[in-house]
């Protein structure tokens, strides 16, 4: 998402960094993440599992799109900080708002979301670019796809039960559709994906990022179950796996992955399209991952003896499984290749979901983090007798 004329980052200024100010809008993320962690684990439904997922992908959506536009921004900008302020307090009423955010907060949630999306995009149209400009126009055709997807947003909010369900969900749809369609708009011409551009090393970084945002919010919710409870030898067996776990999570994607993925996109003839596809659409799956497993953690550390059933047993189990099945996705879009030992990892996860219902929860839990570290092994022997540049 190049932007033109003002508040641009000098092109000859050398490697694109993430600055402190990205770092510190980050932090309202570190809570949105947990609200969503805190509503699947309060309603442990189908119904609750799909609210908690299509507010992460509200939650993501913003973040994404504040960091496409931050890869070209000038952070120095004296304008652009006060944006990415006021983008970081909208992003904290949206995050305040989530426990609620289909009963009796919906509007502060939905037009907290929309005011970022139309407020960063009218900045970007009228106040970044010049009148006239191909800047001003790709700005313009976003901005237009935010607000068409704005109307369905406070429609929803409006509403109440399944016709606010309905309306969000078409919401999501056009929101999520916009990067496919190159924010085509009827009797306008299509914008290329030529017509961005993607700092690798800067843009990389920030999906990165959030992962490890995912990760450090597994690590504060069960810590801060662990604290609150009795301090059992079980319990805290269950806590050192949880973390384990973790820090397996965090082995499989920044001991090698993350690095030659960067490495692919910089690479790549045409970067816009690799980049939507393996970051802006697929890091959420892997985001999604992390955080079903922080609500498993939690389930396990509260009630580490009995047997699981039902819901908990399936969050438990899912957590993994849906991390290692994002990998194998990252990696199919990336590199054109099928990570067998990921893939191989996610059905003995779900095996064990589904045969595991009458061991306690903390051997569940040991055996999940135990698959985890087969899969490690397993690619480190492999990477030890093939070429190290191979992805996943």
């Amino acid at each position: 998402m190049a932007i033109g004329g003002r508040y641009r980052r000098d092109p000859g200024s050398g490697p694109v960094r993430v600055t402190s100010l990205e770092l510190f809008y980050d932090l309202v993320f570190v809570f949105a993440v947990t609200q969503v962690s805190h509503l699947l684990l309060d309603h442990l439904t189908w119904e609750g599992a799909g609210r908690a997922a299509l507010v992460l992908l509200v939650v993501w959506w913003s973040w994404n799109y504040t960091t496409w536009v931050t890869n070209e921004l000038d952070p120095e900008s004296a304008t652009v900080r006060l944006l990415l302020v006021a983008l970081m307090l909208a992003s904290l009423v949206m995050a305040v708002a989530i426990p609620d955010a289909f009963g009796d907060r919906a509007l502060l949630f939905a037009a907290s979301y929309v005011a970022i999306q139309v407020g960063r995009h009218l900045f970007l149209t009228f106040v970044a670019a010049g009148p006239g400009t191909v800047e001003r126009r790709r700005a313009g055709h976003i901005l237009t796809w935010f607000c068409a997807a704005g109307v369905l947003w406070i429609a929803g909010a409006l509403t109440d039960g399944t016709a606010r369900t309905v309306l969000w969900l078409a919401a999501l749809a056009v929101d999520y559709a916009g990067p496919f369609a190159t924010y085509w708009v009827p009797g306008v011409r299509r914008v290329a994906t030529t017509a961005w551009e993607v700092a690798t090393g800067h843009f990389a970084e920030r999906f990165q990022l959030f992962v490890i945002i995912a990760l450090g919010e597994t690590i504060v919710i069960t810590g801060a179950t662990t604290s609150g409870l009795e301090l059992t030898v079980a319990r805290v067996v269950a806590l050192s796996v949880a973390f384990l776990g973790t820090a397996a999570f965090w082995w499989l994607y920044f001991d090698y992955v993350a690095a030659i993925a960067e490495r692919r996109l910089e690479r790549a003839p045409d970067r816009v399209p690799l980049a939507r596809d393996g970051y802006t659409y697929l890091h959420v799956v892997l985001v999604a991952g992390v955080i079903v497993a922080a609500v498993g953690d939690e389930l396990v550390i509260a009630h580490p003896g009995p047997a699981l059933s039902g819901a908990e047993l399936a969050v438990v189990a899912a957590g993994p499984a849906i991390y290692l099945l994002g990998h194998v996705l990252f990696r199919l879009r990336m590199a054109g290749t099928l990570s067998v030992k990921r893939l191989a990892g996610a059905a003995a996860c779900v095996a064990l979901g589904l045969i595991g219902g009458g061991l306690p929860a903390l051997s569940l839990s040991a055996l999940l983090v135990g698959v985890l570290v087969a899969v490690i092994a397993a690619e480190m022997a492999g990477a030890a007798r093939s070429e190290p540049s191979r992805l996943g």
